[in-house]
């Protein structure tokens, strides 16, 4: 359900406002779930939207960026824009801008490796980027800094149990039985796409099935429980990002 301004929208109200496709499929999937999404202004849910939209959107680009994945351990950046920290994080270095730097894990991938929680928080920061303008991202994200969960105060991000999936969220795979000698593959952090598409990095865009089959080959020796797709969503508050921008 969608409230705007405390008044429940149907959905043919909304969809002449959208041109894009995604956009319209992310907003009919909203009217399906009883959950409410509420906003105070059409903009604000428009502000969602393009977020969600360009969050889809990085992580194809990140996909084919050419970016590694690896352990905390072996992690590598670019050094023209970011230092590598001894725990593997990047942190931005003081003479270049921040939108540069994120943009650049896009534009030489190669240059890159990280494991998939920091690669999970640079697709949200690129969609940050692409969604409030790069003047405005430079303002808000100075001292960037990438290490597995940890995000700047301005970008908010919250997780809640439940299956409302929606395109843009970030959900989670679990690998309960795991290989002790592959810890890094306890889980996987993806970007869903809708449709039974997800971004993993390590292992692509790919669908639910062949993602637990490849965690299940992950697993230690006799092991008997399977991976699983958690009922826990991960997505930024969008509403606190608008206010700070509009």
């Amino acid at each position: 359900m969608i409230i705007i301004n405390k008044r429940l929208v149907k959905l043919e109200e909304l969809t002449p406002i959208l041109s894009d496709k995604e956009q319209k499929m992310i907003l009919e999937q909203m009217s399906l779930y009883t959950i409410v999404y509420e906003y105070e202004s059409v903009n604000q849910l428009k502000f969602e939207l393009l977020f969600r939209i360009n969050t889809l959107k990085a992580a194809r680009e990140l996909n084919k960026s050419g970016a590694k994945f690896t352990t905390y351990f072996y992690s590598k950046c670019n050094p023209k824009f970011w230092a590598r920290l001894s725990n593997g994080g990047f942190l931005l270095k003081s003479n270049v801008t921040p939108a540069n730097a994120i943009l650049d894990i896009i534009r030489n991938g190669p240059l890159y490796a990280f494991e998939c929680s920091t690669a999970i928080a640079i697709v949200l920061y690129i969609a940050a980027c692409y969604s409030i303008g790069t003047n405005v991202f430079n303002t808000l994200f100075q001292g960037l800094y990438l290490m597995d969960w940890q995000f700047d105060e301005d970008l908010l991000v919250i997780s809640k149990e439940g299956h409302d999936y929606l395109p843009g969220d970030v959900l989670h795979f679990k690998n309960p039985d795991f290989d002790p000698k592959q810890p890094h593959w306890q889980a996987e952090n993806v970007i869903y796409f809708g449709d039974d598409k997800f971004y993993g990095h390590g292992v692509g865009i790919r669908n639910a099935g062949t993602i637990i089959k490849f965690l299940n080959s992950k697993r230690k020796k006799d092991s008997k429980e399977s991976a699983f797709l958690m009922r826990l969503l991960t997505r930024p508050h969008y509403h606190s990002l608008f206010k700070l921008t509009h």
